[in-house]
């Protein structure tokens, strides 16, 4: 697909897109003139050695397979479908500018975390389960309004995730890794975390991934939790201590809600999936249909950004 014309000779391309998929190309139809959208999967050689905008597929533990394909190729950037990204660093070529799909998958993420807290705090999943077995069953659960929330992460996320709570009528506290005032409220640095667990019914992590975060809810942080607490987690599964939650979820003391667990996927035997008061679902925070047409936006505005000889947005490398 050839845009042409505007400000250009008819027909002249001035800067080259590769997409993975027909339907991303497809919703690219309204790309500024003089850009070139191709299709390539990266899951064989490029059809160019030169392209501006690389988008891969989506990628999870594929990355260094996926970056392979991308020897000999000459980019201006590399722009990513997922927001987080300490998978790709280790493995992305030199030379190569990466991007993250910030804006994308904060709004979906952000309504599975409220969603998945009050299928916990409601007991959803136990009404379901009656229902499968045609028996009329009436529970008194915990609300949400009224609950002590602390929010772990105050970036697209936690900020998305903190203005779906706004009408449930919570309490709400935010740490992040650094204390700061934004938006009228008082972010917390990661140093109080210890002091601020003992009062919260609810944990809510959204924080990324990698050493700084790694296992910041170990067993000393969980055991710091009132019992009942419940922690949801849409952020990534390294960071709570899987065993230490097993223990204290095993004993009834913790409850768990969980889009991202450590290892994922997680095994058909681990404890996790039967413990009673632990509700998973597999990495989905993403998937919605909110994601094609903002990935489309992200990678239209990076070109019109490109071609008016601007920096591209949510550069994390290179």
């Amino acid at each position: 697909m050839l845009r042409g014309g505007g400000g250009s000779v008819e027909g002249m391309t001035r800067l080259v897109v590769s997409v993975p998929t027909p339907q991303l190309a497809d919703d690219l139809t309204d790309v500024p003139d003089g850009v070139e959208v191709l299709v390539w999967g990266m899951d064989a050689a490029a059809p160019r050695t030169e392209i501006d905008i690389v988008v891969p597929p989506y990628m999870g533990g594929s990355a260094a397979r996926v970056f392979a394909h991308l020897d000999g190729v000459r980019t201006r950037l590399v722009q990513g479908q997922s927001i987080g990204y300490e998978h790709v660093l280790p493995v992305l070529p030199p030379g190569h500018v990466f991007a993250n799909a910030a804006s994308v998958h904060e709004a979906s993420t952000a309504e599975l975390a409220v969603a998945l807290t009050l299928a916990a705090q409601r007991r959803i999943p136990d009404l379901a389960r009656a229902q499968d077995a045609h028996h009329w069953e009436t529970v008194f659960a915990p609300s949400l309004a009224d609950r002590r929330v602390l929010l772990l992460g105050y970036g697209g996320v936690g900020v998305a995730v903190a203005a779906r709570l706004a009408p449930f009528e919570v309490d709400l506290t935010v740490l992040a890794h650094r204390a700061r005032d934004e938006d009228g409220r008082r972010i917390h640095g990661s140093d109080e975390l210890h002091a601020l667990l003992p009062g919260a019914d609810i944990v809510i992590a959204t924080l990324p991934g990698g050493d700084q975060t790694r296992h910041l809810l170990d067993d000393a942080a969980l055991a710091l939790l009132p019992d009942g607490a419940l922690i949801v987690n849409v952020g990534r599964g390294s960071l709570i201590d899987t065993d230490a939650l097993v223990e204290h979820a095993r004993r009834g003391r913790i409850r768990a809600a969980l889009d991202v667990v450590d290892p994922e996927p997680l095994p058909a035997d681990h404890p996790l999936w039967s413990l009673p008061g632990v509700l998973i679902t597999p990495h989905v925070g993403g998937a919605s249909s909110a994601m094609r047409p903002r990935i489309a936006k992200l990678v239209r505005t990076q070109a019109e950004r490109m071609l008016r000889g601007e920096p591209p947005l949510n550069v994390v490398a290179g």
